[in-house]
């Protein structure tokens, strides 16, 4: 069985551990999204200490690529690839969409539709059915009235994440629902294992988070 190293910067809450075919065997987290950087290395140390693993012991590292925080997101994926290149370990990269989507119970015939706030009446989001297919990729949206108009006339669509809050305030269709998403260490380490058995690795060379949408500095001109 696999064993591989979890690592989860792109929102609030960080993410390290360990899991052994799916499953995961220890982990860390942190509420204090400016302390991520501080937090991710020592959580590893820890982590493999615990599970009285050496790094080489790891068949693969997997990270969280985006959408999400800019500075989370250079976070995680810097840490992970330095670590498989020190350990000549593939990477493995995993959706922050679709790891919400996988916290949230399949619903025949209703669509789930993870929102990520991006600021005004922006989001990252995108959709997955009840067998966790994606049927609207991932990307950035501005929010209006109409919205999901051709999916929610056709069923339900169930809006969960931190960028649900502002849709909830302007949809008025029956068919939008808004739930909760409960994902967390054990979403990330079934997702990780699914990708690195179907071998959906990344090269570490050209690897790069996915933003959803450019990025601006305010220090740029």
């Amino acid at each position: 069985m696999n064993r591989l190293l979890l690592i989860h910067t792109a929102l609030d809450t960080a993410l390290a551990g360990v899991s052994l075919g799916g499953e995961a065997l220890a982990w860390r987290s942190s509420p204090v999204q400016r302390d991520h950087a501080a937090f991710l290395h020592t959580a590893i140390e820890g982590i493999l200490r615990e599970t009285e693993l050496r790094p080489s012991d790891i068949d693969g590292v997997a990270v969280v690529i985006g959408p999400g925080s800019y500075t989370g997101l250079r976070v995680g994926l810097s840490a992970a690839k330095g670590l498989c290149y020190a350990l000549s370990k593939p990477l493995v990269g995993v959706n922050t969409l679709e790891w919400m989507a996988a916290g949230v119970p399949p619903e025949q015939g209703t669509l789930k539709c993870p929102m990520i706030d991006a600021r005004r009446m922006e989001v990252f989001t995108a959709l997955y059915d009840s067998e966790g297919v994606c049927r609207m990729e991932p990307g950035a949206l501005v929010l209006d009235e109409e919205s999901f108009r051709d999916r929610l006339d056709k069923g339900r669509v169930s809006f969960f994440g931190n960028g649900a809050a502002k849709w909830r305030d302007i949809s008025r269709h029956a068919n939008a629902v808004f739930t909760e998403t409960a994902s967390g260490i054990g979403e990330l380490a079934r997702l990780a294992d699914k990708a690195y058995i179907e071998s959906g690795f990344s090269d570490p060379a050209t690897s790069e988070p996915f933003y959803a949408k450019a990025f601006h500095s305010a220090t740029r001109g």
